[in-house]
């Protein structure tokens, strides 16, 4: 990796495990689950020394009567109480956590910080789990024990001696369970700031941003049941198999019973052809498969706004001669803006929707086709539309378009927004957000009896900044790996090493603990699915999903290490250090966390009653006002927008890449260097690109290549002797894994109109290695 930015450190090795052979690629022809699946998961269990701890947790984990509710995605648990409604990665997650394998005081006296950080970050993690917490001691350049109570006066001195509590900020991963999460958004108001980044703030926020702008509302409108009945699914950006792969489930099904699903992406997923969902034990048997789409369209990277503005026009060119293309009756009674959009929609020619979309108008308008023939249409997407200077354009496209034909308020219809980790959404629910609502700061003010801060604080990107700048001291990680996480690698190494404290809270070694400020902690966690005992019990901890339902996860199995304290605890014990006059009950809170869920009943919107709610089967679902036909806009009606297409055209010699995940890992966490879906084995240094472009750069099959990206500022980044695999993905368009290419988005390279980080949209060229 090479930079032309002087001010940035030299980027440490961050890649998976030592290749098991040569690297290959055999295109992948298979269903996706299957037996492939469970095979792989056979391989994993054995390779991880869990032949019968897996399986076990598989049948009982997390729910108090049976069953596995996944700690990894946000897909919702299935409506009728399916026990084995399971994946791949989900096993591979719950088997990762369980591990025996244990990093204590032994480990970090023999390996120096200066060792660890050449190892891989698979070997990191892959030591074990974390035992009891730790503090860097310089002199010796190796973590040393330190207790509990003095690793908390550790941050409460910190903390107690800014000059200005804006010097802090308290990220947030999405593994963090809700009554956690309401703590620690709690303390850092209480302190003075809401310096409250999140993995949102570089994943969905631009649909946040959307939806609350269109709806009033900033999540999706429908739940699982609905995706039950939906008539035709649009399914765009989401590589369903690996990052949501329970979705496959719902696929199938909606294939079984004659429902339309369009898969829209760059690439071809294992997801958007066909399955053979595990626990359907005759299938399984039988090695029958199930379709998983009836159309798959591949737009230019970026391109998803122009496709959907061009099913929009063609719908209302329909209407022209049909007038039930259009509900009139549901456009007139809820919506704003129509003639506008109208208006825009005509002003769009067919020339600029297929030169934008990188899509024939033939294509485009055949999924204006299934559209307009269903009476209820879900549409449904992921980073692939949000990571772009025009995410929240297209979210709101998606609105216009769902709004034209009424599909909204009614079961089988809405928007769907795939959230990643288990409890991203919840986060957010539960008061992890830099620019929080008066409203929400109202009642936290009066039930907690604190003055929260009303200024914004810094979402991710800003806090890199600050760091670097000198502005934030003070950096404290609840979970996640942040450091890999974050665009521009050396940027965020430099910025976190320039912090006078950092504090890791995490369950497994990773480079965020070696890539730290000049005093450091690592405090270890309890895994979800652990046994967490309390003073009243072993408790239970909330999460929220993607369709907002809200439940209860119940560890089950024994601690890693009797030294380890709950995400709650913990964030108590750093609260009573750096508040030492204050009046919250941290303590209380933690004896019995019905203590915290009363607190937060009375103080966010839909968590009334929320003890009792929360013991019923599945949860409960939070409601949704847009789901009711009720917006909390300005207008107080659904809200059509009317953004001109971007240019997404790749300029002569550039292309267009985005960064995604192998199948072989989730975030950060490195499984192999394998990704079965796509046809890669021993290999992640590598660039998947449309084989014509390839041939014009002179560029061989597993070829070395140089690829370069060039900032917003024109300051450029480089990739050096990666290989560049030839895949089905539209000319002028190329793809690679996080986070090793996160190197090559620069921190100034995020969307105007979401903060977000441009992982989607970055400008490469790519040339044979020098």
């Amino acid at each position: 990796m090479s930079t032309d930015d002087d001010e940035q450190q030299p980027l440490e090795p961050a890649v998976g495990p030592a290749p098991e052979g040569d690297p290959e690629f055999h295109p992948y022809h298979h269903p996706a689950a299957g037996w492939g699946a469970a095979a792989s998961v056979s391989r994993f269990l054995t390779r991880e020394g869990a032949p019968v701890d897996g399986p076990r947790a598989i049948m009982r984990m997390n729910h108090e009567n049976g069953g596995f509710d996944c700690p990894g995605c946000a897909w919702p648990d299935d409506t009728k109480g399916l026990h084995l409604d399971i994946c791949e990665n989900g096993i591979k997650h719950v088997t990762w956590e369980m591990t025996r394998k244990r990093v204590g005081r032994e480990f970090f006296a023999a390996h120096s910080v200066t060792e660890l950080s050449g190892w891989s970050d698979h070997d990191l993690e892959n030591q074990g789990r974390l035992t009891e917490p730790m503090v860097y001691d310089p002199e010796s350049d190796h973590y040393v024990p330190i207790s509990w109570k003095d690793a908390f006066e550790v941050v409460g001195r910190a903390l107690r001696e800014l000059d200005d509590p804006d010097q802090a900020s308290f990220y947030t991963s999405g593994r963090l369970g809700n009554e956690a999460t309401f703590l620690y958004q709690l303390m850092a108001r209480e302190l003075g700031t809401n310096n409250l980044p999140d993995c949102s703030n570089m994943c969905h926020e631009a649909s946040g941003r959307a939806l609350q702008a269109s709806l009033g509302t900033g999540k999706g409108t429908v739940d699982l049941k609905d995706w039950e009945s939906a008539d035709a699914l649009f399914i765009l950006g989401v590589n369903a198999a690996s990052n949501a792969p329970r979705m496959l489930t719902a696929l199938a099904g909606a294939h079984r019973r004659g429902a339309q699903i369009v898969h829209i992406n760059p690439l071809v997923e294992a997801a958007a052809t066909r399955t053979i969902v595990p626990h359907d034990f005759t299938d399984m048997a039988l090695f029958r498969t199930t379709r998983t789409s009836t159309l798959n369209l591949q737009p230019r990277i970026g391109g998803d706004m122009a496709l959907l503005r061009g099913m929009a026009k063609a719908v209302l060119e329909r209407s022209a001669s049909d007038p039930r293309a259009l509900d009139r009756e549901f456009i007139e009674r809820h919506t704003a803006g129509f003639e506008e959009y109208r208006a825009r929609c005509e002003a769009t020619s067919w020339e600029e929707i297929e030169t934008q979309s990188g899509l024939g108008r033939a294509d485009v308008l055949e999924a204006a086709r299934v559209y307009g023939e269903a009476d209820r249409t879900i549409v449904t997407w992921c980073l692939g539309l949000t990571q772009h200077e025009h995410g929240v354009d297209t979210v709101r496209e998606i609105v216009n378009l769902l709004l034209l034909r009424g599909n909204l308020g009614r079961e089988g219809a809405g928007p769907s927004p795939v959230r990643g980790h288990s409890n991203v959404q919840g986060n957010r629910t539960c008061g992890i957000d830099h620019r929080p609502g008066d409203a929400f700061l109202d009642r936290l003010a009066e039930v907690c009896g604190i003055e929260p801060p009303r200024a914004h604080g810094l979402d991710t990107v800003q806090t890199i900044k600050a760091m670097r700048r000198g502005d934030v001291k003070v950096f404290v990680g609840m979970g996640g790996n942040f450091a890999l996480a974050a665009p521009d690698t050396p940027a965020t190494y430099a910025a976190l090493r320039t912090c006078e404290l950092t504090v890791q809270v995490s369950t497994k070694l990773n480079r965020s603990h070696l890539v730290h400020g000049r005093r450091a902690l690592i405090l270890p966690c309890l895994g979800r699915t652990e046994k967490d005992h309390q003073r009243k019990g072993v408790q239970s901890t909330s999460v929220e999903d993607s369709m907002s339902m809200v439940h209860l996860s119940v560890g089950m199995k024994r601690p890693a290490s009797p030294h380890l304290l709950s995400e709650p605890a913990i964030v108590a014990g750093m609260a009573r250090a750096a508040l030492p006059g204050s009046d919250t009950p941290w303590q209380w809170y933690v004896e019995d966390y019905d203590r915290i869920r009363d607190t937060m009943a009375r103080v966010l919107d839909g968590f009334e009653d929320f003890n009792r709610r929360v013991r019923l089967p599945l949860g409960f679902r939070i409601k949704q006002p847009a789901r009711e036909l009720v917006f909390l806009t300005p207008s107080g009606r659904a809200e059509f927008s009317t953004a001109a297409l971007p240019d997404v055209v790749p300029a002569p010699g550039t292309l267009a890449l985005g960064t995604m995940r192998s199948h072989d890992q989730w975030n950060t966490t490195i499984y192999s260097d394998n990704d079965r879906y796509r046809g890669v084995k021993n290999l992640r240094t590598l660039v998947f690109m449309n084989r014509a472009d390839m041939r014009e750069r002179g560029i061989a099959d597993l070829g070395p290549v140089d690829i370069t990206s060039t900032a917003k500022d024109g300051s450029r980044r480089s990739l050096n002797g990666y290989l560049a695999i030839p895949y089905d993905i539209p000319r002028g368009c190329a793809a690679g894994y996080m986070p090793e290419m996160n190197v090559l988005c620069a921190l100034d390279d995020y969307s105007t109109q979401s903060d977000q980080p441009i992982m989607k949209h970055v400008k490469v060229t790519i040339v044979p290695a020098a």
